[in-house]
C-alpha cells in the first residue's frame, strides 16, 4: 500500500518521509494531481559490484607507465 502525497508536502516533510521509508513504508508523490514519483524502500538493497570492479578501485593501475615515470612526472609538476 502506498500513501499519496502532493510534491509541496513531500519537500516540506522530506525528512520524516524518508524515516517513514525507511520502516518500509511506500508514498507516492503527486504534481497537479498527476503521479511524478514513487518513494519507497529498495527492493534488496544496493546491486552487487562485480569482484574485477572492485580490484580495479582498490588497486588502480595506469598501463604502459611505471612507477619511476609516474614518479618524474610528479616531481616535475612541482617546480
Amino acid at each position: 500500500m502506498s500513501t499519496e502525497i502532493g510534491a509541496f508536502e513531500a519537500k516540506t516533510k522530506f525528512s520524516e518521509i524518508l524515516r517513514k521509508v525507511s520502516q518500509g513504508e511506500r508514498f507516492t508523490v503527486t504534481l497537479r494531481g498527476r503521479v511524478v514519483a514513487v518513494i519507497a524502500p529498495p527492493e534488496s538493497g544496493l546491486p552487487p559490484v562485480p569482484p574485477e570492479v572492485l580490484d580495479r578501485l582498490q588497486h588502480p593501475r595506469i598501463h604502459g607507465v611505471g612507477a619511476a615515470e609516474i614518479r618524474a612526472a610528479i616531481e616535475e609538476g612541482r617546480r
